[in-house]
């Protein structure tokens, strides 16, 4: 029996069906509609929850970054300025709370500082996502570990030495890890999928996948190879404005992820050669020598 990891109503890890998560992370630009349609059209993909990003800006903006004047849907402002403008507060998440339930889809973030992390318990997430930006930030490893909930541990641009820490920090049963390329969007040569093989190896941990490549038959194969969760950023439309909208899935594509990964799932069979029923007609037929 592979390990698994208790994710809301769901395990996850060898033996479960996949667990699919759609990234909607800052793809909704600041508006509580958008996030809204996006968490409807992951539910109508298949998907078994979405995922945010909560920052306190004021600790999570780099101090060389927060002056730095950029061009925004809303005119030229400061990096520090468009963080805020984007970034949702407690009335947001409370609808988003309320409509995801309605929607019967799960849904949690990732956590950019400790601050964030108590703001989020207020909901009860049946997770934290760590992002691989936040692995080597001890503190806010050890915020999300006494929260108590599953963890899940992004490793994007990260040592196997700081991946050691990082889980050794982290500890206990309820944690899986997630391969991943932090390029956006990433390319084919780069993403490394034979590592999957390698993190479940290393760990004994449940290995999940997160792309930020274009196109699906790559996170197809992932899965193939063993990631237990798959997580994709979503979009309605992949040149709307913002840094991860290339990188996204539209909701079309969404589902044909979902249903082709569930394709392969099930042709995947036990590795017992066998005579199916449906093949014995052809041996009377085509077959001289018997």
């Amino acid at each position: 029996m592979g390990a698994k990891v208790e994710v809301g109503d769901r395990a996850v890890g060898d033996g479960e069906p996949c667990y699919f998560v759609a990234e909607i992370g800052i793809n909704h630009n600041g508006s509580l509609d958008l996030a809204k349609k996006l968490i409807a059209a992951a539910g109508l993909a298949g998907c078994d929850a979405v995922k945010f990003q909560k920052r306190t800006p004021e600790l999570a903006v780099p101090p060389s970054q927060r002056m730095v004047v950029r061009e925004t849907p809303w005119g030229q402002m400061t990096y520090m300025d468009y963080r805020r403008k984007v970034e949702f507060g407690r009335d947001e998440y409370r609808e988003i709370d309320r409509f995801a339930k309605d929607s019967k889809i799960a849904w949690f973030a990732s956590c950019w500082d400790e601050q964030s992390v108590d703001f989020m318990e207020q909901f009860s997430p049946p997770c934290y996502k760590i992002a691989s930006a936040c692995l080597t930030d001890e503190g806010l490893l050890r915020r999300h570990k006494a929260a108590g909930r599953p963890l899940i541990l992004s490793t994007g641009m990260s040592s196997v030495a700081q991946i050691d820490h990082a889980v050794e920090v982290l500890g206990g049963s309820e944690l899986m890890l997630m391969h991943c390329t932090s390029t956006y969007p990433a390319k084919p040569e780069e993403l490394n999928l034979a590592a999957i093989g390698t993190l479940k190896s290393r760990y004994g941990l449940p290995v999940g996948y997160s792309g930020h490549e274009v196109g699906l038959s790559t996170t197809v194969a992932a899965a193939v190879l063993g990631a237990c969760m798959i997580e994709r950023h979503i979009t309605l439309d992949r040149a709307m404005w913002g840094s991860d909208q290339a990188a996204s899935v539209e909701p079309h594509g969404f589902a044909r992820l979902v249903r082709d990964i569930r394709t392969a799932a099930s042709a995947m069979g036990d590795g017992v050669k066998r005579v199916y029923d449906s093949e014995k007609p052809l041996i009377e037929k085509l077959r001289r020598v018997k």
